[in-house]
């Protein structure tokens, strides 16, 4: 695995440099929210609902309450009162899963119905394990799929619906027309650190240890849900063991609070991984209807994307896997909405890519079906597709570098020596085929605050409630910091995960580092114009703090992505119906690389989440329990270091010309196209087209005509 990179150094900027705190974590000095030792702690154990769909009759506490350790069953009947009625940090109500234990209601399998909690964790598991619930029990509906009348459009961060031209008059005129519906199971995040809280009150102070891709965003919420002061509550998560969307504001946290102010001692609630399947939210299963009207040269006339996701009966979500076609692609009738269907299952959440992972799959697969149709090469389609504005918009680009991309791709990859028609090559039973597609991901930022201290000593210490779920957002501070300042990286101190640092943007959406660093680099100015040369700073040092939100609200309006082209080169076993990825190649133009090191990483992460997301990962639910189906990792599959033999990521010069550091975000491009690469891999290794994810041996066999294999279609 290799990287390299134009981009222009300057400084300590754009250099690599190992992580900050990796020596801590290899070394298990690094202390996650379930370790972190308190006098007096106390366990809880969520009990979830066994029914998908009823209310609470009656819960049997007396013995629970009776066994050794226990101090108390909290429950519908008992909890204490929160205020679920307000609008987030987010800009939405919160799901209502949050409002722990308000009601006798389960809308879905897994739902909390109790907390118990004991002395210790294995007395508060027993117990959990020991109470019976009694439920009266409704018929549930987890049906998903295409033909369901009742789903209905639904705005999220993006309209539910646009449209410009009369698609179908567009669709009859063209000479080429694609139309094939796609599919996505429903995925699960599973990082590695389980979610987990600790709350505690302190002098009248609510203190809560977490793991969360944003303290100041639990804290606001917590401060709600309970109705305190916002100064009231403090919210910690110095190490993150990763987070992928799923690390916002779930029961556990609000159970532990609970819990804490009703026993006033410190507790302690982690999910389990089976919990984690129910609770920290899940990317939703999509049917995506993809139709292309096309000139015969491939130009494109008529474009329409149909996505269509699952919500639960409680809360709305979407999944805007429509989303990628309103800046990837023109036409003259440009038809795309994102619908929703309601259910009795969890509420989804965001996860790695959201909308742009599913979505680019049938798009970009779409395309390449195109391809085929009018016999152009799919490089050769997208050039001739490669629009000067955003398409639904009209906004110019901030800067679109797509096509440098797949002509650095293309080379590093031998496109060149690619023989177009499927089938054709072989490596003993191996059928062997290639593919690409195109990747793009939104750019944005938000209005964050960071203090910058400068002290007696001629250090600097930097305090942003930053969240580091992995990436190495410490370190990319750190060199952000020493470059403003113009001194080494080791005269900087970076402390992040704290909510008392101040407002600051979750990690999320690819935003962080480009939201944080704006603001570190504002505070280093504003520092650089208090100090005097030559004169000591005074034993407290000096502080500034800086405040974006002037800055990021006066950008002009603009489409602003990052944007890439992902190759594959896959191997099928016609008498197994095995897929091998052999080589993977991802090329970004992803704005200026803070930390080449960490970059990478988070690069060659996505693509292999790809192979996860095109070969491995499907969580199925089963009808008459409405629950998860295996529902831990033996039994969800993801990619592992026998399934990833090559990959590599390159980028190309790219800086973003309206950010101060020329920042756009890389935490999620890598996985948007990855997944639609393979499948046109498999396409070409077989002739066989697979519009329904993963491509499991026994699609493939299913594909395959009896014989030697591969089909010449």
């Amino acid at each position: 695995m290799t990287t390299t990179t134009t981009t222009t150094r300057r400084g300590f900027v754009g250099t690599a440099h190992t992580r900050l705190e990796g020596r801590d974590k290899v070394t298990g000095a690094a202390r996650y929210a379930g370790e972190i030792p308190f006098t007096g702690l106390a366990h809880g154990w969520l009990v979830l609902s066994t029914v998908a769909r009823g209310r609470i009759r009656s819960l049997e506490t007396a013995p629970v309450l009776a066994m050794p350790g226990v101090l108390a069953v909290l429950h519908h009947e008992n909890a204490p009162r929160v205020d679920s009625d307000y609008i987030g940090m987010l800009g939405a109500p919160p799901d209502p899963s949050v409002a722990l234990f308000q009601h006798e209601r389960v809308p879905h399998l897994g739902w909390p119905v109790a907390l118990v909690v004991a002395e210790t964790s294995e007395q508060a598991r027993e117990a959990a394990e020991a109470l019976a619930v009694h439920y009266e029990q409704e018929p549930h509906d987890i049906a998903f799929h295409s033909g369901r009348p009742e789903a209905y459009p639904l705005d999220g961060h993006m309209p539910g619906v646009a449209e410009k031209g009369d698609l179908e008059s567009a669709l009859s005129a063209a000479a080429v027309v694609v139309d094939a519906e796609y599919t996505t199971p429903e995925e699960h995040h599973n990082p590695m650190e389980p979610h987990a809280a600790t709350a505690h009150w302190e002098g009248g102070r609510l203190d809560v240890v977490d793991s969360n891709q944003g303290t100041t965003w639990v804290a606001g919420e917590l401060s709600k849900l309970f109705s305190l002061d916002p100064a009231a509550v403090r919210v910690r998560s110095e190490h993150v063991g990763g987070g992928f969307g799923s690390k916002g504001v779930r029961a556990h946290q609000v159970a532990a609070v609970m819990a804490a102010t009703v026993l006033q001692r410190p507790v302690r609630v982690v999910m389990t991984r089976r919990q984690m399947f129910s609770l920290a939210g899940y990317r939703s299963p999509t049917t995506q209807r993809v139709r292309l009207g096309a000139d015969a040269d491939g130009r494109l006339r008529a474009l329409e994307h149909q996505c269509l996701s699952v919500t639960s009966t409680v809360h709305e979500f979407v999944e805007p896997g429509a989303g990628p076609a309103r800046v990837m692609y023109d036409a003259d009738a440009h038809h795309t909405a994102n619908r929703v269907l309601r259910l009795d299952v969890p509420t989804p959440t965001w996860m790695r890519a959201p909308g742009e992972a599913p979505g680019s799959f049938a798009l970009e697969a779409a395309l390449d079906e195109l391809a085929g149709k009018c016999g152009i090469d799919p490089i050769e389609l997208r050039v001739r597709n490669e629009p000067e504005r955003g398409p639904v918009s009209g906004l110019p680009f901030s800067s679109r570098n797509l096509l440098g991309c797949f002509r650095e791709g293309a080379r590093r990859f031998g496109w060149a020596d690619r023989d177009p028609r499927p089938g054709r090559s072989r490596d003993g039973r191996w059928l062997l085929g290639t593919g690409t597609a195109a990747a793009s991901f939104p750019v944005g930022a938000a209005p964050s605050t960071a203090a910058l201290t400068a002290e007696p000593d001629g250090t600097f210490t930097v305090r942003i409630a930053a969240a580091d779920i992995g990436t190495g957002a410490r370190t990319a501070l750190t060199l952000v910091a020493a470059d403003a300042l113009e001194v080494a990286p080791d005269r900087i101190r970076v402390r992040v995960g704290d909510s008392d640092f101040g407002p600051a943007m979750i990690a999320g959406g690819s935003m962080g580092t480009r939201s944080w660093a704006w603001a570190v680099l504002t505070a280093a100015g504003e520092l650089r114009e208090r100090l005097v040369p030559g004169a000591a700073v005074p034993p407290e040092g000096v502080t500034v703090r800086s405040d974006t939100s002037a800055a990021v609200g006066a950008l002009a309006s603009k489409e602003r992505h990052s944007f890439g082209a992902q190759f594959a080169e896959v191997a099928v076993d016609a008498a197994t119906g095995e897929v091998r990825v052999r080589r993977m190649l991802g090329v970004f133009a992803a704005g200026r690389m803070v930390n080449p090191l960490t970059a990478r990483s988070q690069f060659v992460g996505g693509m292999v989440w790809g192979i996860s997301m095109a070969l491995h990962e499907e969580a199925v639910r089963d009808r008459s329990s409405g629950g998860t189906v295996g529902a831990d990792l033996a039994g969800y599959h993801v990619a592992t270091h026998a399934d990833v033999p090559e990959i590599e990521a390159h980028w190309i010069d790219d800086p973003d010309p309206d950010d101060p550091v020329g920042i756009k975000g890389v935490g999620e491009i890598g996985i948007v196209g990855a997944a639609a690469a393979i499948a046109n891999a498999v396409w070409h290794a077989t002739g066989v087209r697979h519009r329904n994810l993963p491509i499991r041996p026994d699609r493939v066999l299913a594909g395959l005509p009896d014989g030697d294999g591969a089909s010449r279609a």
